[in-house]
């Protein structure tokens, strides 16, 4: 009787631990997507608003300032140009941002309410969700003026226009990879492509201001 008792128990014990392990066992089944699997269109918005203006920013009053660096060698002017074009490009990018992000924002508007007019509470709880269009004009402004500021930085303290615009041609390279490869490890995308993108375009849009604007100032007789 004592053998049959302890092993009632012991079949009662194992019948007892085994859900005990398979709960375990889908638990960690249910967990592990969380940690491997992670969803990079979240970071989608403002990533692309800060790369974008940053971007932008560099190349744009790099190339502006190497077009009048080719035709006029007074550091006054390269400045000046290239400080305008800070200014400008970030009142662009920051109106330009919050006109988008509005649209976007009424188009989203307009979705939810026609695909839930009858669920009020749900409404409310997804406006949390709705892209703020002041933040995005602030972070693309900001960005712009961050990546406007290098070029500025690196030829105002150089005298010589050509070495000027040899450095103000580095530090753009530099900095164009570098914003590439934060994208791309922010993004989830490959590195070298993403960097080698940026870079080529980045000389493209410098290596055409340059040219054209030294084409028309020389061959014209355009005076700055």
């Amino acid at each position: 009787m004592a053998a049959s008792q302890t092993l009632q128990l012991s079949s009662l014990n194992s019948v007892e631990i085994l859900p005990i392990q398979v709960i375990d066992i889908e638990e960690n089944k249910i967990q592990e997507p969380a940690v491997d699997e992670f969803d990079y269109s979240q970071r989608g918005q403002w990533l692309r608003a800060a790369v974008l203006g940053a971007n932008d920013g560099l190349v744009s009053v790099a190339s502006l300032m190497m077009g009048v660096a080719s035709v006029k060698n007074d550091i006054k002017a390269v400045m000046v140009a290239g400080f305008a074009g800070l200014v400008a490009g970030a009142c662009s990018m920051a109106i330009g941002e919050f006109v988008s992000v509005c649209t976007q924002r009424d188009v989203e508007i307009s979705q939810m309410k026609r695909e839930k007019r009858e669920r009020s509470l749900e409404s409310d709880e997804n406006d949390e969700k709705l892209p703020n269009p002041g933040q995005a004009a602030v972070a693309s402004a900001l960005a712009f003026a961050v990546g406007a500021v290098l070029p500025l930085l690196a030829a105002a303290f150089i005298k010589q226009p050509k070495v000027r615009m040899a450095v103000v041609f580095v530090v753009a390279s530099v900095a164009l990879v570098a914003f590439g490869v934060v994208g791309a490890l922010l993004g989830g995308t490959p590195v070298v492509k993403s960097s080698a993108r940026v870079l080529v375009g980045g000389w493209m849009a410098m290596g055409t201001t340059f040219g054209l604007t030294k084409l028309i100032g020389i061959d014209h007789g355009i005076q700055i």
